[in-house]
């Protein structure tokens, strides 16, 4: 025991821990924020605007004029504390403390920071970004929620990609051809999201059959389901929507009551298309379900000790059966979010990659609907940012901007989410013994 100790008089080796590998990117980031600094002179002013009208008949709020040289050269200084206090790690629990609360408040201020950078001397619209990141995070929080129930039941589902294409693909395609009926058009609209969500459920009973009842690897079934979602929806496309106008409308706006009417946040966040609300809907009724129900306790159960939920009299293979068909139709609604709510239209593969963000968000949330949201929402502020970098006239090339939520994908999965356990038993075939 006494050789694995420090000898007195020799140094302890330089650990390259987890906070180090974050502070090290973060101070150089401080010094080129210093250096960026010096571009601009005292009275480069940079407005961040609230509201671009008033909401109703509440006040328009006023502006927030930050003078961009005195706001970068605070920040940069900040960041270089904070990398070199978490690159240090001192011993002492006061600065170890101040270290962990520098790191919080440089990564609050990151987003920000390069918003007021991109847009200096000019003016930016804080509440559309939020409203725009909002937006963007509801497929990637919905297809999230779809994975929380399916890996917590213990089964792998890396097809949420394939189960979003194939419902946005057919959802459309029945509005196309309901809309030249009589059904009025909110009607039609209704029947296609319950077509698409009904076609996620169904390619979800596919996964189940090849990875509950036949026990194929999980990973491998999925795999099949995405590359027969391109196929299958390529090629309805072809023969079905591209010989026609394929254009149809998009799934209206609804204005709750009275929160609408709330100033700043009102008109651009509780004035929104229905799908919008309902990822929080799948929020609350997914947060509710695993733990505060019965059956989310028996869903962690399958999904942590199978042996021993089947001993207590849970029916495992059936409860997974359930969990994969529900995380189905929950993807299923994600998927027509992108042809019915986004866009009214269908295009080859145009989740791009959604459902493997949504798995992403997913882990960084610890598969827990509130951290999973709160992933989502960091990577639907990515790809604002990167829309917003664009709309300001950044030079720098389209494509690398729309690289931004993929970068921040991997840097989060790489370096910032600590140690992430999933269900002990996912990906693991049950055999009733």
């Amino acid at each position: 025991m006494s050789a694995a100790k420090t000898k007195p008089g020799r140094r302890a080796r330089f650990k390259l821990t987890r906070r180090r590998i974050i502070a090290l990117p973060l101070l150089l980031l401080g010094i080129f924020i210093l250096a960026e600094a010096r571009a601009f002179d005292s009275e480069t002013i940079t407005t961040l605007k609230l509201v671009t009208r008033a909401s109703g008949d509440a006040p328009a709020v006023g502006d927030i004029r930050l003078p961009t040289a005195a706001y970068l050269l605070t920040v940069g200084l900040l960041f270089i504390a904070g990398g070199a206090l978490n690159l240090l790690e001192l011993p002492a629990a006061r600065w170890r403390r101040l270290s962990l609360i520098l790191l919080a408040l440089c990564g609050a201020l990151f987003m920000p920071t390069v918003i007021i950078a991109a847009a200096a001397g000019d003016e930016t619209n804080m509440t559309t970004i939020l409203a725009e990141s909002l937006r963007l995070a509801t497929p990637l929080a919905i297809g999230a929620f779809a994975g929380i129930w399916c890996e917590r039941a213990g089964v792998v589902n890396i097809a949420i990609e394939g189960m979003m294409l194939f419902a946005a693909c057919f959802g459309f395609t029945t509005l196309f051809f309901l809309r030249g009926t009589a059904l009025p058009l909110e009607t039609a609209q209704l029947l296609a999201v319950l077509i698409g969500v009904s076609a996620g459920g169904l390619i979800a009973l596919l996964h189940g059959w090849l990875s509950i009842t036949f026990r194929t690897d999980q990973i491998v079934s999925g795999t099949v389901i995405n590359i027969l979602a391109v196929g299958v929806t390529s090629f309805v496309r072809r023969e079905y929507l591209l010989s026609t106008e394929a254009g149809a409308a998009k799934l209206g706006n609804i204005a709750l009551p009275f929160l609408s009417d709330l100033p700043v946040i009102g008109d651009a966040i509780f004035t929104n298309q229905p799908i919008f609300f309902l990822m929080f809907v799948m929020l609350a009724f997914t947060h509710i379900v695993m733990f505060y129900t019965r059956w989310g306790l028996r869903t962690r159960a399958v999904g942590e000790h199978p042996h021993a939920a089947d001993t207590l009299g849970i029916n495992v293979n059936r409860t997974r059966w359930i969990n994969v068909f529900i995380s189905g139709m929950i993807a299923g609604l994600a998927g027509v979010w992108f042809s019915l709510e986004a866009t009214g239209s269908f295009n080859d593969g145009m989740t791009r990659g959604a459902g493997f963000i949504a798995l992403a968000a997913m882990i960084f949330g610890k598969w827990t609907p509130l951290g999973a949201f709160g992933a989502a929402l960091l990577f639907g502020f990515s790809e604002s940012l990167g829309v917003r970098l664009q709309m300001v006239g950044v030079n720098f090339p389209v494509q690398f901007l729309q690289m931004v939520p993929y970068v921040v994908t991997l840097v989060v999965l790489a370096g910032f989410i600590g140690r992430a356990s999933p269900p002990k038993a996912v990906g693991q075939p049950y055999v009733k013994e």
